[in-house]
């Protein structure tokens, strides 16, 4: 049946805090900690541990920002969503099932990207990595599809909050050995007293996260396949097309109305100061002088814990204040956090600094964050999760995405302290469409 958000804590039945911690041991919740592992992954080797890669190797700051573009791939998902969502693999599909037949394909392919990344070196010739990022963009995307819904279809309407949360460990404990772990193999596999870059070091990291896509691929191939709704027989190609393509897109505007331009513009608003900001940092990092260590150990683990502490807070708090509230909580504290950083480079090159930054950034996204996914997956109708699923995860990035490609331009133009408040402010209208969203009423699915 439809999920239905909830938008106002008495719409839920009260519930204890132990009962509360416990769905977090639920296999459903398990098997989502182990597959938001292989979602998060591939995140940073295209974006944030790419970039210090790119910043080291003497990569423009204007030029890795423009590359943060190769992000609109996850902007545009929702395009080739409905063939995720409806068309069979030949084989795969038949011996996996629909949803982990999808996963494993785009599994491989994310390590195939990384595999042949591992083998450019982006300071000899920057297109090929280029070409790669845009590859595992794809397939990490397309992974992201497949995995939401499956996410979606594991658990009733009650449950995705406690899902989300659990997915949210998964994918930060991916980010922490795709960024801390990424960081941590290509510093020790650096010849000392040599040069600063070294190539060959940054190839072994990623040959080391290509293989850590395994587990993943693991998970798919003993996990269940989640019990599915029929699909309407298609009497021609004309039918598949419009059953497979308009219809989880009709659905939505039926259900919402003119509501759906509001609720679209919150998706496509909610995360822009943290995504703008985001594609800087490591180059921030950089340039005030942090080594490799030092950003691996304080943002990489240190910070990763904090947002997981944030999403089993903010997805505990959902269940019992209700989902709206936390959304409004996480915008203020998401788009206030960006202020720090302006502070922070004011200090020079100071660890007690950067760790009061990283918590108070990091806690605050993680709050953000659970609570979004959860509003997210409420609007999904379960008869088609995947592709619609996709279009709101697509609305959020593909506006932040874009206006993040300016980043380096604005740091070149105006320093980085007028850069990090200048996304703290892209946060405030944010607040105003919460408090609109918030009264909007949700039209069950027929």
């Amino acid at each position: 049946m439809h999920a239905t958000p909830t938008t106002e804590p008495s719409s839920a039945p009260a519930v204890s805090w132990f009962s509360t911690l416990k769905v977090y041991l639920e296999p459903a919740s398990l098997r989502m900690l182990a597959l938001g592992f292989s979602a998060g992954l591939p995140l940073l080797l295209v974006f944030g541990t790419l970039s210090f890669w790119l910043r080291e190797a003497g990569v423009d700051r204007s030029t890795i920002g423009h590359m943060s573009w190769v992000g609109v791939a996850y902007g545009f998902k929702w395009a080739w969503s409905p063939l995720v969502d409806r068309l069979p693999l030949p084989l795969l599909t038949r011996l996996l099932g629909r949803r982990r037949s999808w996963l494993l394909l785009a599994q491989a392919c994310i390590m195939a990207a990384l595999c042949t990344m591992a083998f450019t070196d982006p300071k000899l010739a920057l297109a090929p990595v280029v070409w790669c990022a845009i590859a595992l963009a794809f397939a990490s995307a397309t992974q992201d599809i497949a995995l939401d819904a499956f996410r979606i279809e594991s658990g009733d309407s009650q449950h995705q909050a406690a899902l989300s949360a659990t997915y949210m460990a998964g994918y930060r404990l991916a980010m922490i050995w795709a960024g801390a772990g990424a960081l941590w193999i290509a510093a020790a596999s650096e010849t000392p007293n040599a040069e600063l870059y070294q190539y060959s070091a940054w190839r072994t990291a990623y040959l080391a996260m290509a293989a850590s896509m395994l587990p993943g691929m693991l998970t798919v191939l003993f996990s269940r396949e989640p019990a599915q709704r029929a699909l309407p027989a298609a009497r021609n190609a004309a039918d598949w097309l419009r059953g497979a393509l308009l219809e989880p897109f009709a659905d939505f505007l039926r259900r919402y109305r003119w509501q759906a331009v509001l609720i679209l513009a919150l998706i496509a608003t909610y995360r822009i100061s943290d995504v703008v900001m985001g594609i800087m940092a490591n180059p921030f990092y950089v340039d005030m002088g942090y080594t490799k260590a030092e950003v691996a150990t304080v943002t990489k683990v240190y910070g990763v814990v904090m947002t997981l502490l944030g999403a089993f807070v903010g997805g505990a708090m959902a269940l019992r204040l209700g989902v709206m509230r936390v959304l409004m909580l996480g915008a203020l504290l998401s788009a206030g956090s960006n202020l720090l950083f302006a502070w922070l480079g004011t200090q020079g090159h100071s660890l007690q600094a950067l760790v009061a930054v990283i918590s108070a950034d990091n806690f605050s996204s993680g709050i953000a964050t659970a609570a979004f996914v959860a509003y997210l997956s409420s609007l999904t109708n379960v008869s088609y999760s995947a592709t619609q699923y996709a279009l709101f995860s697509s609305m959020m990035v593909l506006l932040p995405k874009f206006v993040a490609g300016f980043s380096g331009d604005f740091v070149n133009a105006y320093g980085y302290s007028s850069f990090f408040t200048a996304t703290a402010c892209l946060g405030v209208p944010v607040l105003l469409l919460v408090t609109l969203a918030s009264r909007v009423k949700t039209a069950p699915s027929p």
